[in-house]
């Protein structure tokens, strides 16, 4: 991988070289280095773009990496990836798109990964979006999530995209069997016209399932924002949906919780929240000697965390 390459791997899975335990890293549509474990394999697939990440059951206090990054300008792919883990496992998994563009064409990476957690498994997956250069050409993300848990299995799913993308719509769909449970962490900021749509749809189907889906965002310049977050209670369940977003200049943001209950001991709440910073904010950190511009970015950097 070139500096621009090492640079995205930076930014989307936190890491300065080639990962310990398995991992696959794509640069332009192509493989950049795979590495499996005793517990964890990657199969490529044969029928279309992706791979097979398979989990054995058991598997415990072990990582997989799967970053995507694009450096050429106008390259657009779409790839597969699934996600097939066991029972009784606990397992990190960190994805991830950077897109580099300092042409004229277009750059898009679209990816449906799907999930099947296996009984009593706890998956944490964390997933950054970043784009960067100085071109004229757009960088476009369009990631969609399929997640399936069986029962009593735990999924943990932090999603970011704080800088760079130039259009995003943003898919996760869910279905949770008996005492499972999907907790879902959005952060994103848009900025100039960009624009980023998300839709979270999840069907707890099982008995005392569960899920918390929290989306915080902030929206500049002349930037679009729009949150879609459907939750259907159709057994003995617990479901609650929030989005809170700050809006700056001339952006717009719509927020549409959907909550749907299907069954009589369903408990389902939503909560939506749009607003701009404060005045007083701005000016009491302002007497701790920050300018106006400083004041403000730690505003948001603190409503991000």
């Amino acid at each position: 991988m070139d500096a621009i390459q090492m640079s995205l791997l930076e930014q989307v899975a936190g890491l300065h070289e080639v990962p310990e335990g398995a991992y696959n890293i794509r640069a332009n549509g192509e493989s950049a280095g795979r590495n499996t474990t005793a517990n964890i394999d990657i199969v490529t697939k044969k029928d279309k773009p992706g791979i097979d990440i398979i989990i054995k059951d058991g598997t415990k206090n072990e990582s997989v990496h799967i970053p995507v990054l694009l450096s050429q300008s106008g390259l657009k792919e779409m790839v597969y990836n699934d996600f097939i883990i066991g029972e009784n496992c606990d397992v990190t998994i960190i994805a991830g798109c950077g897109i580099h563009n300092s042409g004229d064409e277009d750059s898009e990476h679209d990816g449906i990964h799907s999930f099947f957690v296996g009984k009593n498994s706890k998956i944490k997956y964390v997933e950054k979006h970043y784009g960067a250069g100085d071109g004229k050409g757009n960088r476009v993300m369009n990631p969609t999530t399929i997640i399936e848990i069986e029962d009593g299995g735990y999924m943990e799913m932090d999603t970011v995209q704080i800088k760079g993308v130039d259009s995003t719509n943003r898919v996760t769909k869910a279905k949770l069997k008996n005492d499972a449970t999907l907790v879902i962490k959005e952060k994103i900021m848009t900025h100039g016209t960009q624009f980023a749509e998300t839709n979270f749809e999840v069907d707890l189907d099982g008995e005392n399932s569960g899920t918390n889906v929290i989306s915080r965002s902030v929206a500049k310049d002349d930037s679009r924002q729009l949150f879609l977050s459907k939750i259907n209670g159709n057994n003995k369940c617990s479901g609650h949906t929030e989005c809170d977003a700050i809006i700056m200049d001339n952006a717009s943001v719509s927020a549409v919780p959907e909550i749907t209950a299907n069954h009589i001991d369903a408990s389902l709440i939503h909560e939506a929240a749009i607003g701009k910073i404060a005045g007083e904010q701005i000016i009491k950190l302002m007497t701790l000697g920050l300018t106006e511009e400083e004041a403000e970015a730690q505003i948001i950097n603190g409503f991000l965390k």
